[in-house]
C-alpha cells in the first residue's frame, strides 16, 4: 500500500452521519486526510495521526480498512505516479482548537452524499457514498400500512371491531433502532475508556447506564412478543435478534466491570484496536437495523453490511491473538502470571463483544433469506 487515509465521521443525536473533508494545500480541492505510512505505526494509527496533523481531529480509528482508492500524484519535477490509498474509518471524538496544518487547510463536515460528490477520485466517491448511518426516515411499511388499515376499517366495519380487540402490531422496529443507538453509545464510551479519554470512573458509569437502557428496551421487545397478535417476523427471529444485540452491550458492560474490579488504568494497543473494531461494528449495526423495515428493497445493502461485520470480526480475531501473545511475553518476562490472567479476561470480553456483532450479522442474513 502506497499511502493511508482516514475517513473521519461523527453521528449526531438524530443518528445522521457526517464525514469531514479537508482541502489540499496546492489545488484547494476537497480530499480526506492522508499521507505516507509511518515507521512504527500500523496503517490505522498512521491514518489517525494524519487526521490530527491535517485537521486537528482526535478519535477512535478502526483497524480494518473500509476500502482503497487510486489517484495520480504529480511531483514538482512534473512526473506523475499512480498511488493506492487504504482508507480507515475514524470515529471523531473532538476537533482541537489548534493543529500543525491549521493555517494551510480548510475543514468542513458534509453529508456522505455531498462529500462523495465533492471529491474527485471515483473509487473514493463510492467509499464515501456507501458510508452511511441509520436511516432516520420511516420505512415504506411505516407509511403505507396505516393507510391500508384505515381503508380496511372503512370497508369492513366488523373486521375493524375485531381488530380493535386485538393488541396492535407493536413497536418492534422502533425498539430495535433504539437498542442499536445504545450499542453505538456504549461502543463509543468503551473506546474512550480504553484510550484513556477522560476519567475512567465516568466512562465506566456511562457504559453501565447504556447497558441498563438496553436492558429496558429488550424487556419491552419481549413483552411485545408475548402480547402482540401480529409480528413483522417470526417471534423466534425477533427474540434471537434482540438477544444477540443485548449480549453485545452486556459484554461491553462486562469489560467495564472487569476493568473496575481489577483497577486497570493502562491498556495495550491491541485492546484499543479491538475497541475501534467494536465502534465500527456498532455503526454498521445502527445502519442495518432500520433497513429491516423493508427487507426486499434493502436486501442488497444488508448483504454488504453483514459481510462487512463478518470481515471485521475476522480482523478482530487476529488482533486478539496478537494481543494475547504480546501479553504472555510481557507477563512471562516480568514473572507476573496474574497480569496475564487479568489481561486475558479483558481480551475475552472484547472478543465476545465482536462475536456478538457477528451473531447480529447472521441473524439479519437469516431474516433476508426468509423474508426478502
Amino acid at each position: 500500500m502506497d499511502q493511508i487515509a482516514a475517513l473521519p465521521y461523527r453521528i449526531d443525536a438524530s443518528g445522521r452521519v457526517e464525514v469531514m473533508l479537508i482541502t489540499s494545500r496546492e489545488r484547494r480541492r476537497w480530499i480526506v486526510p492522508k499521507g505516507n505510512p509511518m515507521v512504527g505505526l500500523a496503517g490505522h494509527e498512521a491514518a489517525a495521526q494524519e487526521a490530527w496533523e491535517e485537521a486537528g481531529l482526535r478519535g477512535v480509528p478502526c483497524a480494518a480498512a473500509i476500502g482503497q482508492f487510486n489517484y495520480l500524484k504529480r511531483r514538482r519535477s512534473g512526473a506523475v505516479r499512480r498511488l493506492t490509498v487504504q482508507v480507515f474509518p475514524l470515529a471523531v471524538v473532538e476537533q482541537l482548537e489548534d493543529w500543525p496544518e491549521r493555517s494551510e487547510r480548510q475543514t468542513r463536515w458534509f453529508s456522505p452524499a455531498l462529500a462523495a460528490r465533492s471529491v474527485e477520485e471515483p473509487e473514493l466517491q463510492r467509499i464515501i457514498a456507501a458510508f452511511r448511518g441509520p436511516d432516520v426516515t420511516r420505512g415504506i411499511a411505516g407509511n403505507i400500512l396505516p393507510a391500508i388499515r384505515r381503508t380496511t376499517r372503512e370497508r369492513f366495519p366488523m373486521l375493524a371491531w375485531f381488530q380493535s380487540l386485538m393488541p396492535k402490531q407493536g413497536r418492534f422496529f422502533e425498539l430495535f433502532e433504539a437498542h442499536a443507538a445504545t450499542l453505538v453509545a456504549g461502543a463509543g464510551a468503551l473506546a474512550r475508556l480504553l484510550h484513556n479519554d477522560g476519567p475512567i470512573d465516568e466512562r465506566i458509569t456511562e457504559i453501565h447506564a447504556h447497558e441498563h437502557e438496553a436492558d429496558d428496551i429488550t424487556r419491552d421487545v419481549l413483552q411485545d412478543v408475548r402480547r402482540v397478535f401480529v409480528t413483522p417476523f417470526d417471534r423466534s427471529a425477533i427474540t434471537d435478534l434482540i438477544g444477540v444485540m443485548d449480549d453485545a452491550i452486556d459484554q461491553m458492560n462486562g469489560t467495564a466491570t472487569s476493568i473496575q474490579l481489577f483497577g486497570l488504568s493502562d491498556f495495550a494497543p491491541q485492546m484499543r484496536d479491538m475497541s475501534g473494531i467494536i465502534v465500527e461494528a456498532a455503526r454498521i449495526t445502527a445502519e442495518a437495523i432500520p433497513l429491516l423495515r423493508n427487507l426486499s428493497a434493502n436486501a442488497g445493502r444488508l448483504h454488504e453490511l453483514t459481510a462487512r461485520l463478518i470481515q471485521i470480526e475476522g480482523h478482530a480475531d487476529d488482533i486478539h491473538d496478537d494481543g494475547i501473545r504480546a501479553l504472555y511475553k510481557i507477563a512471562t518476562e516480568a514473572n507476573d502470571p496474574m497480569a496475564f490472567v487479568v489481561g486475558r479476561e479483558i481480551y475475552s470480553h472484547l472478543e465476545k463483544v465482536v462475536d456478538r456483532f457477528e451473531d447480529v450479522a447472521n441473524e439479519i442474513q437469516g431474516l433476508v433469506i426468509d423474508h426478502a
